[in-house]
């Protein structure tokens, strides 16, 4: 089977996924590029975020497999071509990877540890108050893989968890209180200590994280970004910082990236933010699970981790 792999990358990213999808599936032919093969021999696509109009024009296209857990820009598409399988990448790794971010973030957060950083670069001794875990509400947004896994994570740490989803699906992990709708997450708002966010981008949940979302929770709350970056009203959470009513914000996506010189985000002192890394993709791994959807494709067995475009993931 001929497949295209095409995204937005440096040629040394690009090629690294070539070398891996190739020891993955070595029965097939990786083009990095249309030149060189007929458009009707391409049958399955393999792609990061590709330019628009990049799978444009090919009449046998099966599959688009994504190597990115996220397809809100690949939906975005206007050219891509109707009725083709979008398969998105849900990769066990990445989400443990994910989930130890979240760990992580509310950790710091509830002992302190971003104020004792800060501290020591003001040469200041002062020990702070120490909660136990079971006093902090953690509400985790999404119940997608990542959301799922975060959430047992931060369970198991012994944090009183829920998680909310926007609509019905599957339960909540074991010991996870789950929350369906606008009213539920309404009503969780003003007990919740720490807001991690894991939810797909879709119209709906766009500006989300919005003022008044800030202004529903308890004054020096702590908010957690690991999403996407149109989640969050950037304008809105500055103001909500530098008011106290939101304490700390650890912050992994941004409406524009990399994060412009000058966003007063660089420099903020309630503010930790990361490079889009809180769950950098395993190539080994994905490219196994890329490879294993291209099997089935040539088997005709039932292809894993389908888009449903119209819920926008």
């Amino acid at each position: 089977m001929n497949i295209l792999l095409t995204g937005s990358w440096d040629d040394t990213e690009r090629d690294a996924w070539a070398a891996a999808l190739r020891a993955a599936m070595p029965g097939h032919t990786l083009w990095l590029s249309r030149e060189g093969v007929a458009a009707e021999a391409i049958e399955a696509a393999i792609v990061a975020n590709p330019a628009p109009g990049q799978l444009q024009g090919l009449p046998r296209l099966r599959l688009i497999q994504s190597l990115w857990a996220g397809v809100d820009r690949l939906l975005g598409d206007a050219s891509l071509p109707a009725g083709v399988p979008i398969a998105r990448m849900v990769d066990p790794a990445m989400n443990a990877a994910m989930a130890e971010t979240a760990l992580w973030a509310v950790l710091s957060l509830h002992r302190g540890f971003f104020r004792y950083a800060r501290q020591q670069q003001q040469g200041v001794w002062q020990e702070l108050p120490q909660r136990r875990a079971d006093e902090l509400h953690v509400l985790v947004l999404g119940l997608g893989q990542m959301g799922r896994t975060a959430a047992l994570r931060l369970r198991q740490q012994g944090y009183r968890v829920s998680a909310w989803r926007r609509a019905g699906g599957d339960a909540a992990p074991e010991g996870v209180e789950r929350l369906s709708g606008a009213p539920a997450l309404r009503g969780a708002l003003p007990g919740v200590d720490v807001l991690v966010n894991l939810l797909p981008l879709t119209p709906e949940t766009r500006g989300l994280l919005d003022e008044s979302l800030f202004a529903a929770l308890p004054r020096g709350a702590g908010i957690v970004n690991l999403a996407r970056g149109a989640h969050l009203d950037e304008a809105a959470l500055l103001a909500a910082l530098d008011s106290g009513q939101i304490g700390h914000a650890v912050l992994d996506v941004f409406q524009t990236e990399p994060l412009p010189a000058g966003h007063r985000f660089w420099g903020h002192p309630q503010v930790t933010l990361l490079p889009h890394a809180a769950a950098q993709t395993d190539l080994r791994s994905a490219a196994a699970i890329a490879a294993a959807n291209l099997e089935a494709l040539a088997a005709g067995r039932p292809l894993m981790n389908l888009v449903q475009p119209a819920r926008g993931y």
